[in-house]
């Protein structure tokens, strides 16, 4: 009968409120998300999984090949398109790396630094996709990546004959930087920043033996790798031969030469400026190669110079001499 508190269901549990609109709520959850993603950039729409491989072994619907935790899967987490955890997210996003799609995992905690990409990611139109912890972990190969990833596209790397014709079109006497053996992501980037700084005409790596242009020397460039032209050659060698018939000095920085880099002959001409590796310096072969073999002067105390940095002083010397 009405009114009677025994009958199971006439009474309100206590503690029990009426379930909330979904509009404020919705809304709140889709606060700097950014335009919406296309319906094959959606994680669970059935156009993404239509799109068939995304890049060869790599994944597949948006899945990938390899179990998460496996080697494989790890080194797809390692690998040069992926950049994953909150701070690095931000970072990568606010040195104005490419990004191909960018990931946040549903229900992810927010907290400051979520929120920062959030806002940055709504104010520069990157659209977000959504996707569960699951799929994300997946995609990213098992890794640690806090609700958050950016795919990179792949770098495009210049072709070492452009390099040249344009360097022999310049007003000015060229500069080009070719590395030798650079093995630290983070040293390549830090010398594509000095070689656009001080106004070279491009930067050639190995493809062999070499870092290339991962997320990390993208970051460390600080935006440089997409104003200077990178080349990768198949041999080094052979690329230092066509500019030094070309007419460019061929020099090679090492630390027991005797000339000083400020004062090398064919300084004011085109050059190209030789880097070795961190740990061996040039190779053999390339040495052979070079017209001269310059130095750049320290203290006794100190047995040599990060490859990085005496890019850095050696084309300084160069612009400077140059005046």
């Amino acid at each position: 009968m009405p009114g009677n508190s025994q009958r199971k269901g006439a009474v309100r549990k206590k503690g029990k409120t009426t379930p909330a609109g979904s509009g404020g709520r919705v809304r709140r959850g889709l606060e700097g998300k950014g335009p919406t993603p296309k319906a094959e950039d959606r994680p669970y729409h059935k156009a993404y999984r239509r799109r068939g491989p995304d890049e060869p072994g790599k994944t597949v619907g948006g899945r990938l090949r390899t179990r998460p935790g496996t080697r494989a899967a790890n080194s797809v987490a390692a690998g040069s398109d992926w950049v994953i955890g909150r701070n690095p997210v931000f970072e990568a996003l606010q040195a104005g790396l490419p990004v191909k799609r960018a990931y946040v995992a549903d229900g992810v905690e927010r907290d400051d630094r979520l929120r920062d990409i959030l806002k940055f990611a709504a104010e520069n139109g990157i659209p977000l996709l959504q996707a569960t912890r699951t799929e994300l972990d997946r995609l990213t190969g098992g890794a640690v990546h806090q609700g958050v990833a950016l795919q990179l596209p792949p770098f495009e790397y210049a072709d070492a004959e452009d390099v040249l014709d344009d360097a022999l079109d310049s007003e000015l006497a060229p500069i080009v930087v070719a590395c030798d053996s650079i093995t630290d992501p983070r040293n390549l980037g830090a010398i594509i920043r000095s070689a656009a700084a001080f106004g070279a005409s491009g930067v050639i790596i190995p493809e062999r033996r070499s870092a290339q242009l991962t997320a990390a020397a993208w970051k460390t460039s600080a935006g440089a790798a997409a104003r200077i032209p990178v080349a990768q050659v198949t041999n080094l060698n052979r690329t230092l031969k066509r500019y030094a018939n070309a007419g460019f000095t061929i020099v090679g920085l090492a630390g027991e030469a005797e000339t000083d880099v400020a004062g090398f002959p064919g300084i004011d001409g085109p050059v190209l400026v030789v880097i070795g590796s961190e740990g061996e310096g040039l190779a053999r072969l390339v040495r052979e190669n070079c017209d001269v073999l310059v130095s750049i002067p320290i203290g006794s105390a100190v047995e040599s110079l990060n490859a990085s940095v005496a890019a850095s002083i050696a084309l300084y010397e160069i612009s400077r001499t140059r005046g």
